[in-house]
């Protein structure tokens, strides 16, 4: 293994969260470096489907000290979202390493190491922004359906041209299922298994942009966070049953022709069976099961029973100098969401600077260069 190198503060993954930290940082002029394991920054949401657009408008979701440039209404597209990323990182002169795939996580003589390849960096400081879910997540019986049948996860979805003909079933009801099978019925006939988790009450489009969002977005920023009781109890139906539906409602997967069946529990004969014992003959499946915790490469003592990192608003107590940022409901409903962020990357940038000023020492930051 090479030589270690040193930084004051690695922050692991360069999507939206990361790079709202980095800004922090920079504006308090704290060095730090962005490991993202993409080619690209904003490559993660360019390798989404292909018709995903946000379901914040615009105005709204910008990173911090700089907006999407869009109209303020609209919904930007996930390659309008990837390209203001990248533009962000670039205005703003982050070091960031690309194509860089963290292995390992661990804590020697007191500084955090990095561990990507054959490399190495320490740490005083070590920001985890790649959010709570990076594994596919699958059932087990996907591997007894027909070897004929295509099977993507929502994540390998790009669009129905990497279906077969004929019918296809959508596994999972939420926000990605819903639109994905409302897409995929326009040249399919489609199931949709599982049941959503609720839907909001009102039209999604402009006018919900101009006069209901702000009022969502105070509530979700505001209202529903750890510090208030009714936001403690929304956050454990928000991790247990996930957000409604928003852009797509039920009622029109049903004018679409978008059949609803119970969820998928395994399979006969290759088929897929769903709840009531049903057999589907489809085509092709679209696992939109969501993701698993995946933090196999942080080897600390930092996780509860859930496999989830124990934290205060996205600091490891047990671990100094040890932060989350961009998990699900980390100190409001809008704390995974672009709205949201900013204010999460805030704080922990906050932090960092306030320990780093308190005597933890400071590392030469041109020991990493510039940007990739």
């Amino acid at each position: 293994m090479n030589t270690s190198q040193t930084v004051e503060t690695v922050i692991v993954g360069g999507g939206a969260a990361g790079l709202a930290v980095g800004y922090h940082l920079t504006r308090r002029d704290r060095p730090f470096v962005v490991l993202d394991g993409h080619q690209r920054i904003g490559d993660s949401w360019r390798t989404r489907w292909d018709s995903l657009r946000l379901f914040t408008p615009a105005k709204y979701s910008g990173l911090p000290g700089w907006p999407i440039p869009a109209s303020g209404n609209s919904f930007p597209t996930k390659d309008e979202v990837a390209d203001h990323l990248q533009a962000y990182a670039d205005r703003f002169e982050m070091p960031t390493r690309t194509g860089v795939r963290v292995t390992g996580l661990s804590r020697r003589d007191g500084r955090y190491v990095v561990e990507y390849g054959d490399r190495r960096l320490e740490a005083d400081h070590v920001v985890v922004a790649t959010g709570a879910n990076r594994a596919p997540r699958v059932p087990e019986f996907a591997e007894d359906l027909n070897r004929e049948i295509v099977q993507l996860h929502s994540s390998d979805y790009r669009n129905p041209a990497q279906l077969r003909d004929g019918a296809v079933l959508v596994v999972g009801a939420g926000n990605s299922g819903a639109e994905i099978a409302l897409e995929v019925s326009r040249t399919h006939r489609t199931w949709l298994s599982g049941r959503a988790s609720g839907q909001i009450p009102f039209k999604h489009g402009p006018a919900m942009a101009r006069f209901v969002f702000p009022v969502v977005r105070f509530v979700g920023h505001h209202v529903l966070t750890l510090r208030t009781p009714m936001g403690r109890r929304a956050r454990t139906s928000f991790i247990a049953h996930g957000a409604p539906l928003i852009r797509t409602k039920t009622k029109d997967l049903e004018a679409a022709g978008v059949e609803m069946v119970p969820r998928t529990t395994g399979a006969v004969g290759g088929l897929p069976v769903v709840a009531d014992g049903r057999v589907v003959d489809v085509d092709s499946v679209i696992w939109c099961t969501g993701f698993r915790t995946d933090f196999g490469w942080i080897d600390l003592p930092v996780f509860g029973d859930d496999g989830r990192p124990v934290h205060d608003r996205g600091v490891v107590v047990g671990e100094p100098g040890l932060y989350f940022v961009g998990m699900p409901f980390q100190y409001a409903a809008s704390s995974e969401a672009l709205p949201g962020m900013g204010r999460d990357a805030e704080h922990i940038a906050g932090k960092i600077a306030a320990r780093a000023m308190g005597g933890t020492g400071s590392l030469v930051p041109a020991a990493l260069g510039s940007a990739s």
